[in-house]
Formats: structure tokens, sequence, C-alpha cells
């Protein structure tokens, strides 16, 4: 075992190589360093996903850093921890800009707090890339300096309904909203639009606040109805995830449960093996993909931290530090922020691990392909791209 990973982790260096050499082509190693800012919640309700997406991110920093730079220079990660909260994340990205000399972000995997980031970049003409968060109005609404390394929550809310209605074969859907959170108020209405496009029926939707740890109200109107839905459709964070489905199950609850990538995430923490039953998420990637690229970071990543990723914002981050490093090596010389934001815009067939990532004038969220998978044995299962 030991012999495998040693050998899938000098296959993933050498391919990291391989990358960073078409990159940085013969330069010599220079003394200046080129400042990447990244904030991550690390404490809070969102560290389940910020914290491997920062340990993705600074895999592949050190592995660009390993292949010689870019352009013959060093990239130099300056992180901050958001803490959870949209002022601490301003206050960061404000500290990174001015006092760091960042000349592009990246960080979060929930839009509420890449709105509060990409505001304070946006006026400073500052580059910001979200590492996961999903809402696709994200870029719009803060302006041209935001990017998303992430699908948006409309393709992932659809290929869910997609999913249940077309092979689980579900007609109807009851809909369970965190009415807390833009995420999943957005996820929500993103499903019910679509499962209905395709003749579904919603036969309840109802709402929970994050936090409220008791879905006894909630459970038993659903129950109320009398028969089962066709699909759950439960948009929640992934502080809520294992919460919802412990209670909803322990009450006698069968149907098939679907949500979308804030349950990649622990879900077996209270709900145990119930977790196990008939648990189904879209998200952005999975560890069965036997591809070189994704076996390679698999590896990397299991011999930097000791521990396989947590899930798949790991990609996510380890992506967005490549197609950083990607756009500063198409500035040349010039290494600028305004350069960055206009290498990043004209990105065309990036070769992330979480997908191919494309951008445009007219949009800064990447049309990328949903993975499906089901919670099986303790870990997520591969059931199908959409």
């Amino acid at each position: 075992m030991k012999t495998r990973r040693l050998l899938r982790t000098v296959a993933c260096v050498g391919l990291a190589a391989a990358m960073m050499t078409a990159m940085t082509g013969t330069a010599a190693f220079a003394d200046e360093e080129i400042v990447v800012g990244g904030i991550f919640n690390i404490t809070g309700d969102q560290s389940s996903l910020d914290e491997p997406t920062q340990r993705g991110f600074d895999l592949a920093i050190e592995e660009i850093n390993a292949a010689g730079g870019v352009n013959g220079k060093m990239l130099k990660a300056v992180y901050d921890d958001g803490k959870t909260d949209t002022a601490v994340c301003a206050s960061n990205a404000k500290k990174q800009i001015n006092n760091d000399g960042a000349v592009v972000i990246a960080g979060f995997s929930d839009s509420d707090f890449a709105y509060a980031a990409g505001a304070v970049a946006q006026e400073a003409g500052v580059p910001f890339v979200s590492t996961g968060a999903t809402t696709p109005d994200i870029p719009a609404t803060v302006g041209d300096c935001a990017f998303l390394c992430a699908f948006g929550d409309d393709v992932c809310a659809e290929a869910g309904a997609d999913y249940a209605f077309q092979e689980l074969g579900a007609k109807t859907a009851y809909v369970l909203t965190d009415n807390s959170m833009s995420y999943t108020t957005n996820l929500s209405d993103y499903f019910i639009n679509h499962f209905e496009e395709l003749g579904g029926e919603i036969v309840l939707q109802d709402y929970f606040s994050s936090g409220d740890y008791d879905d006894a109200a909630q459970i038993a109107r659903y129950q109320a109805l009398g028969e089962e839905a066709g699909i759950l459709f439960m948009a929640t964070g992934p502080d809520d995830a294992s919460t919802v489905i412990e209670q909803f199950r322990s009450a006698g609850v069968t149907g098939p449960m679907i949500s979308g990538d804030g349950w990649d995430t622990d879900l077996w923490g209270v709900a145990g093996d119930l977790a196990n039953e008939n648990c189904f998420v879209c998200t952005h990637f999975s560890a069965d993909d036997e591809s070189e690229a994704v076996q390679g970071f698999l590896s990397a990543y299991e011999e930097k931290y000791g521990t396989a990723p947590e899930n798949a914002f790991a990609a996510l981050g380890y992506d967005t530090a490549y197609l950083i490093a990607k756009a500063i090596e198409n500035c040349g010389d010039d290494v600028t922020p305004a350069a960055i934001r206009d290498a990043l815009e004209n990105m065309k067939d990036f070769p992330g691990i979480t997908g191919t990532i494309s951008y445009s004038a007219e949009t800064h969220v990447p049309d990328k392909t949903v993975v499906v998978c089901q919670a099986e044995d303790g870990m997520l299962k591969f059931r199908k791209n959409i």
C-alpha cells in the first residue's frame, strides 16, 4: 500500500512538473515573488468545506513552486481566516490588497462570503476567483473582476432534478429549504423550476433556518401528506446535512434524498449508517475517477496531509491555484491585477481535475459537468456525470 502511494506521488509530481514546464519554459529562478491571496473560513460553519479547499490550494502552490514557479517567479500565498463572518472576509480582502500586495485573491465555498470579499477586490480592481461558491450571478453582481471556479447553482440543481426524474423515476418531490442562506434558497428555486419543467410535481416546500436542530414540525408536515414523495430535495448547508438526514430517517422517512454540493461533507456525523440509505449528492468531483491527473492529486494530497481529500472542495482549491498560475503565466512580464483579470477572462479549455474551465466577456462562470454520487459505506460513490 505504501509502495503504491509512493508511486502515485512520484507520478503526480512528474505531472505537475510537466504542467508547469509548459507554463514556465526554461526561465531560471528569480528572487521576485508574486503574492496570491487566499481567504478561507477555517473556523465557523463553513470550515468543513473551506479547510479542505485551502489545503488543496496550498498543495497546488507548493507543486507549482517546486516545478519552477511561473515564468521564473515564485508564488507567495498569503492566507487569512474569514471566520465565517462576512465583515471579517471583507476586511481580510482589504488587508491582503493594501498590506500584503496581493495581485489576485481566491477563496470561499459559499456565496455570501464571496460577495463580501469580492466587492472589496472589485473596488480595488483586483481579480477575485471564488473557489467553491456557486451562485451564478456573483460576477454580474460583484463586477468584472469576479470569477467562479465552480459551476453555478442552476447547473447543479438542474442536474439533481434530471437525476431524480430520469434515473430514480421520481415524479413528485418534497423540498426542504434553509431560508437563512442565499445558496440554499437559490438551489431550491432552481430545482423546483426544472423539476416542474420535466413534468414533476412539488407536493410540499417547507423551510427551516440553519442551526435549528429540531425538524419535528417539518417532518410532521411531510408525513401528513400520507405517502412518500418520489424524491426529497434537501437544500441545506454542510453543518445541517447530517442532522437533517438523521432526524428524517429516524422518524421513518425512507424516500431517496438528494442535495447539491453543500452535502459533499461528512454526512455520517450524527446520522451514522442512516446516511448510507438512499442519499445522493450533486457535486464537482469524484475520487472514483481513474484518470492520471485525478489519481495523482489524490496521492499527493494524502502524502502531504496524511488523509484522503475530505470532499470535492479540496479539488476545487487545487484547480483554482493552477488556474490562477496559468493566468499569471499568460500575462508574461505584465503581472498586474488588470492583466491577470484579462488573462482569466480570455481563458479557454483550462484542464482542471473538476472539469474544463473557459470564460468569456459574457460569462465568468464555467459550464462544467456535474458529478452525481451516492452515499455508501461511509463514502460518496460515483453514479453519473450530467
